[in-house]
C-alpha cells in the first residue's frame, strides 16, 4: 500500500455538482490539511471522510492537521478556476516520513475530503519546520479546473 498519485476525491466533488449539493465552500478558512504516511493508499473514488488511520504524528503535530488560511477559489487564469491557500507549516516539529497531505472540509459533519497531495518522497523533520508549499494561484494553486478545454 502506498501513495501513487495526487487527486480530488471524486465522490465528494460529484456531490457538489449533483442534486446532493454538498456544501464544500472553498473560500472557508476552516478546511484542514493533515499529513499522512506511506501506509495510506488514497482511494480517490471511494474515500469520502477524514480518518486518522495512517496519519502522521510527532512533536509539533496535532492529529487532524492544520487549518488552511488565506483560502481562495477564483479565476486566476482566464478560463481556469483555482483553489489556493497560504502554505502550511509545522514549526519546531519532529515528524517522520510524511508522504502526503489530505485537505478536508472540517466544517462539514462528515469532514468531507477534498484533495490528496502525494509528496512523491517522504519528508521528515527533527526539531525543525515542515512546510507544505502550494503553487501560486496563477500557476495552478492547490488544484485547478480548466473550464475551457
Amino acid at each position: 500500500m502506498a501513495w501513487t498519485a495526487s487527486g480530488l476525491y471524486v465522490a465528494n466533488i460529484i456531490d457538489v455538482f449533483d442534486t446532493t449539493q454538498l456544501a464544500i465552500d472553498l473560500d472557508l478558512e476552516t478546511h484542514k490539511g493533515a499529513l499522512y504516511l506511506d501506509a495510506l493508499t488514497p482511494d480517490f473514488s471511494a474515500n469520502v471522510s477524514y480518518s486518522a488511520t495512517s496519519e502522521a504524528s510527532g512533536t509539533g503535530y496535532t492529529a487532524g492537521g492544520e487549518e488552511l488560511t488565506s483560502t481562495v477559489f477564483t479565476e486566476a487564469v482566464a478560463g481556469s478556476a483555482v483553489f489556493d491557500a497560504a502554505d502550511l507549516a509545522w514549526a519546531s516539529s519532529t515528524i517522520e516520513d510524511a508522504m502526503g497531505l489530505i485537505v478536508y472540509a472540517e466544517a462539514l459533519a462528515a469532514n468531507n475530503l477534498i484533495v490528496g497531495i502525494d509528496f512523491v518522497t517522504a519528508v521528515s523533520t527533527t526539531s525543525g519546520t515542515l512546510t507544505v508549499q502550494f503553487t501560486a494561484a496563477a500557476s495552478g494553486g492547490i488544484f485547478n479546473f480548466d473550464l475551457t478545454p
